[in-house]
């Protein structure tokens, strides 16, 4: 699994329209082959800002499958309008991660 990372520097006055825009797009890239998730956030310092994390199974189904796809032609349409500048993607393997001590696993007593 990878995880697609870019900040997403919307235009200023047209955030409400982004997110109604991205709304839609996000059903398109759902039904993509190898798509697992996404998550859209909006900074709180930066209101213009947002950060756009996807995992994928193989970076190829990002990168070949749905680029490649007809269906980036109609995510394209509906939100690369909004960026000024246009964002930077990058991908991520996951080198670890953590959770709260007090997740409510017990501990091994050997």
């Amino acid at each position: 699994m990878i995880t697609e990372h870019a900040l997403l520097p919307v235009i200023p006055g047209q955030e409400e329209e982004f997110e109604a825009a991205f709304d839609q797009a996000r059903h398109i890239i759902a039904a993509m082959p190898g798509f697992i998730s996404l998550s859209l956030s909006r900074s709180i310092e930066s209101p213009n800002t947002y950060l756009l994390l996807m995992e994928w199974e193989t970076l190829e189904d990002h990168t070949e499958g749905f680029r490649g796809s007809p269906e980036y032609q109609q995510w394209r349409a509906l939100l690369h309008r909004f960026y000024e500048p246009f964002p930077v993607v990058e991908h991520y393997n996951q080198v670890m991660s953590a959770q709260p001590a007090n997740s409510g696993t017990t501990e091994d007593p050997a």
